[in-house]
């Protein structure tokens, strides 16, 4: 009876006061949760209750903080602000002819891109010639227009071409003692796009050596000289010729399953020219290594190699992590760590596994088969959707010889993005996540593969609730504003059934109370 009364008594403005408010507290409230997430990447309601009131009625103190939990000792790395995505040349990239082609002769579709075949002729341009025409050899000219051409059929004949043009120079000088080579570059161009086997392009690649070699060993005693060191320009040419070609060979070993004479061509290149570690050629020795499981040698090359003064890649933190997953991963279970916490050696395996994670996201689920794989690019973003697809590619099969590491990946993966400071870009053990990478492996990356983004954190849950609360009375609010009389009648139709139950159960404590009670409750 007196919330009878008292609706009654209700007049459409106060509808319209009430709903009118509670639309702008509710906004305000939605303003201030939105502008607190974007800044700190959590809600800030339920920030206070995690933080602070469930201690209170749990009686207990906050545990530790995720970061302090999976926090790796000595690897604190410097996090420069990154401006630019730099592409990388793909330390395992496939052979054009017999690989990159076959796989257009099946499907019908074209594996690399135009940005990505560019950067190869950019980069076969850089270095296989001189920087100055005095030092630029006819075939050489006409090998920098070979690289630049966008037909396959034309490169091949300009490297014919560039072949007949250096044996008319031969022949012309073939009285001199050491008269010069072969164009080894133009083998080269063969063996990559005109050999359709992995053999074929290995025999292309032998003369192309032998060449090379030959032409080195001319600039030393015929330009310039029995005691003299030959032109810069010259020697940088014939000397990034000779790593590249002998890179190539100790691939193709590789792929012909001659493993350890691989490991041994790529030890000898390494050790031969120290100085090119940025041409990443410690990541086709760990992927040799890894086929013939010799994860001693592995780990040595991780120790020489996995330092932060380096440039760090998905090999390098995933292999590491691979490595520390072995030792625990064929007696890993989820529901027994899960009731007696994990030991050192799976706490190890996954901190390892988190870091990998944190540098590349896009790894696991190419790894756990969640999306399909593809031919891997001939260029690379490091960080990127285009690292992750090389490295599956090539490394799904040491993750799968390895028993229970994949499972240990798929139970402890997600768990990366609840430890990393939000917004995204914001880092743990690494540099803040560069936000060019998705529009960088778009152009790398084939039109029919669905490009992998970083993933995004979902809003919370008070932020889609204060959302739609705000909505909701406005939409009261202005009705109520165009409509007093008829909102009127709603209000008070949906308030009296509100308070129905409530007077429901007036009545039945009425009738098991005695009057005498409900007279001295009323009059305290």
């Amino acid at each position: 009876l007196f919330a009878s009364v008292f609706l009654n008594t209700l007049t459409p403005k106060f509808y319209v006061a009430l709903t009118g408010t509670s639309s702008l507290i509710s906004g305000l409230i939605l303003i201030f949760e939105w502008c607190y997430f974007r800044k700190y990447g959590t809600s800030f309601i339920e920030q206070v209750s995690v933080s602070h009131l469930r201690p209170l009625l749990s009686g207990g103190e906050g545990g530790p903080s995720p970061a302090g939990l999976f926090s790796v000792s000595g690897d604190s790395e410097s996090r420069p602000s990154v401006s630019e995505c730099k592409v990388w040349r793909n330390p395992l990239n496939l052979f054009r002819g017999s690989e990159y082609s076959r796989y257009t002769w099946v499907t019908g579709k074209e594996p690399l891109t135009y940005y990505d075949m560019n950067l190869s002729a950019q980069d076969h341009q850089t270095f296989f010639s001189c920087d100055t025409q005095q030092q630029l050899r006819p075939e050489d000219a006409v090998m920098q227009k070979a690289w630049r051409e966008r037909n396959p059929q034309s490169r091949i004949k300009a490297a014919y071409q560039a072949i007949e043009l250096n044996i008319m120079m031969v022949t012309m000088v073939q009285a001199q003692p050491l008269s010069p080579c072969r164009c080894a570059s133009a083998y080269v161009l063969l063996a990559e796009e005109e050999a359709t086997t992995i053999a074929e392009a290995e025999r292309l690649f032998k003369q192309a050596l032998r060449n090379g070699e030959l032409a080195l060993y001319t600039h030393y005693l015929v330009l310039c000289g029995a005691d003299a060191v030959p032109s810069p320009p010259a020697a940088g040419r014939d000397t990034n010729l000779l790593v590249y070609i002998k890179r190539r060979l100790a691939m193709c070993a590789r792929k012909l399953g001659r493993v350890k004479e691989a490991v041994k061509m790529i030890r000898e290149l390494m050790k031969e020219f120290p100085l090119l570690g940025m041409l990443n050629i410690h990541e086709n020795l760990l992927e040799a290594l890894l086929e013939m499981q010799a994860y001693a040698d592995v780990q040595a090359v991780l120790a020489k190699y996995d330092d932060i003064s380096l440039p760090k890649s998905a090999t390098i933190c995933y292999t590491s992590a691979l490595l520390k997953a072995r030792a625990v991963s064929d007696k890993f279970s989820p529901e027994a760590a899960s009731r007696r916490g994990l030991s050192t050696a799976e706490m190890n395996a996954v901190e390892a596994i988190h870091r990998a994670v944190e540098f590349n996201p896009h790894v696991p689920k190419y790894l756990l088969e969640m999306k399909s794989l593809i031919l891997p690019p001939e260029h690379i973003l490091k960080r990127g959707d285009s690292e992750a697809v090389a490295y599956a590619f090539f490394h799904l099969q040491h993750w799968k010889r390895v028993e229970g590491a994949l499972n240990l990946l798929h139970c402890t993966w997600e768990g990366t993005f609840r430890m990393i400071p939000y917004p995204l870009e914001k880092g743990h053990l690494f540099y803040p996540y560069p936000g060019c990478t998705e529009s960088a492996d778009r152009e790398l990356l084939p039109s029919f593969h669905e490009v992998s983004v970083y993933p995004k954190k979902e809003l919370p849950f008070f932020i889609l609730f204060t959302a739609g609360l705000c909505s909701f009375t406005a939409v009261l609010a202005m009705l109520t504003h165009q409509f007093p009389e008829l909102m009127g009648v709603f209000a008070k139709a949906f308030f009296s059934t509100l308070f129905v139950p409530l007077g429901f159960f007036i009545d039945k404590m009425e009738s098991f109370m005695p009057a005498s009670f409900w007279h001295q409750l009323s009059r305290i």
